[in-house]
């Protein structure tokens, strides 16, 4: 066989198998998702929660691959997604003081954050807050990958006054 023909079959797999590995690591969140919780649940809770926001995909450092859009809504024991985030691993809620839209503002503020909990789902979430965290200290709701250290998405639900 021509070298030149083995180069060409060796980068040809070579593509082949990093479009795999690249497919298999965006599905694998996705195969693996618990089942998101029905709308009706989402809807039940919505009534007893204090503040409502909007995710949306137009926010600076969401793109094509990184985003979400939906109504959230925030008490003082759960927060819910009436909506829809991008598919990836170790999605976290976190609650920030400050509204944030890029990665380097959430690296910046982080310290000053508290991580709400984990998101399992892709369409729709429920997840529950531990009673130390009182959600009206805070303005901001912030869903980040912490694997790859990438911004998803955020909403600001409430202004608060600094004194």
């Amino acid at each position: 066989m021509k070298k030149r023909t083995i180069a060409t079959l060796i980068s040809t797999h070579a593509l082949v198998l990093a479009i795999g590995f690249g497919a298999g690591i965006y599905a694998l969140p996705i195969l693996t998702a618990p089942y998101a919780p029905s709308i009706e649940q989402v809807k039940s809770i919505d009534t007893q929660q204090r503040f409502t926001a909007e995710f949306s995909r137009d926010l600076k450092d969401s793109d094509a691959l990184h985003w979400g859009e939906g109504k959230v809504t925030i008490g003082d024991e759960f927060i819910t997604l009436d909506g829809k985030l991008s598919p990836g691993p170790d999605f976290k809620v976190y609650l920030a003081k400050e509204f944030v839209e890029t990665e380097a503002d959430f690296n910046r503020l982080k310290s000053e954050m508290v991580q709400v909990a984990d998101v399992k789902t892709f369409d729709n979430f429920l997840v529950p807050i531990t009673t130390d965290v009182n959600v009206a200290d805070y303005n901001t709701i912030i869903i980040w990958c912490e694997s790859f250290g990438q911004f998803i998405t955020a909403a600001q639900y409430q202004q608060i006054t600094q004194s």
